[in-house]
């Protein structure tokens, strides 16, 4: 059952105040796309991972694959759009032939474990649509208009991260309703679930953080200098 890892770069980052696209941004002595496609190259139950980048980026990205050691499953990158939606579409559109799984990731997020990855895959295999994500600790406020309008139940809420895994017809017709109502999404879930398609929840881990503001970039730093020593997978 072929599947494909879609990696999602092509965002420009501007709340972490770098003047590179984020995808390039310095990581541990790669850049944070680096780090996102070789964790996915490391799964072995994934057979291909597709890079979606920022327009006018391919110099870019040459080099900061150039010499990288064990990209084996690395194809031609795809160039993505303004939204994030449209960077999935792009990457969606350049799947190989005979995809049936796509997993698809944030670039900014480089520090997913594999076997959290090999869990939402097997999730997704089994029931079409799954995603990592992790309990949330603090109570959370639905606010409008600066007023508190919901207290939702702190035990039913939980946070998305990547990647988020799905049979590839799901994600397609996704898309492609999205696209006929205007449906803007803040990740693939969110249009998967527009469907009316249940979408599993698979544990995720903490340190699978998504690297927003320039605290992340130490963190993440300490977390992948601390896996090179051997503190986890």
């Amino acid at each position: 059952m072929p599947t494909v890892a879609l990696v999602l770069a092509a965002g420009r980052g501007e709340r972490l105040g770098h003047p590179l696209p984020k995808g390039f941004v310095p990581l541990a002595g790669r850049p944070l796309l680096w780090h996102a496609l070789a964790a996915m190259e490391a799964v072995a139950e994934i057979d291909r991972v597709v890079p979606v980048i920022p327009a006018g980026a391919l110099g870019r990205y040459r080099t900061a694959i150039a010499g990288a050691p064990g990209l084996r499953k690395l194809a031609e990158p795809v160039v993505g759009g303004r939204e994030r939606q449209d960077s999935l579409r792009a990457g969606v559109a350049a799947l190989p032939p005979g995809t049936t799984l796509v997993a698809v990731h944030d670039a900014a997020r480089p520090c997913v474990r594999p076997d959290a990855v090999r869990r939402v895959i097997a999730a997704a295999r089994a029931e079409g649509a799954a995603i990592l994500a992790v309990p949330v600790r603090d109570t959370i406020k639905r606010v409008v208009a600066g007023l508190v309008v919901e207290t939702p139940p702190r035990a039913e809420c939980w946070a998305a991260q990547t990647p988020q895994v799905f049979r590839v017809e799901i994600l397609r017709a996704a898309l492609a309703k999205a696209e006929a109502e205007g449906l803007l999404g803040t990740d693939d879930a969110q249009l998967v679930e527009a469907l009316g398609v249940a979408v599993r929840v698979v544990p995720g881990d903490a340190d699978n953080l998504k690297i927003t503001g320039p605290e992340d970039l130490a963190q993440a730093e300490w977390l992948l200098l601390g896996a090179a020593r051997g503190g986890h997978e």
